[in-house]
């Protein structure tokens, strides 16, 4: 008898994110705080200090850059 589950062993096609939907551009401000989380480290004066040189070089691209 058939199951109603689909194979768990290969990804289902319906659970892929388009890629239109994994961009950030939402119109707000993006914030060092954000950058920092969104490149997976902990803030951290040090690491906010980057963010902060990141955002200025790059104004908020810099988080579509570190995003897929």
């Amino acid at each position: 008898m058939p199951t109603l589950q689909p194979d768990a062993s290969r990804p289902s096609e319906d659970r892929v994110t388009p890629d239109d939907l994994l961009h950030t551009r939402t119109g707000t401000e993006v914030s060092p705080e954000d950058l920092v989380l969104v490149a997976g480290r902990d803030i951290t004066p040090h690491n906010l200090e980057w963010a902060r040189r990141k955002l200025a070089a790059e104004g908020p691209a810099a988080m579509e850059k570190l995003l897929p």
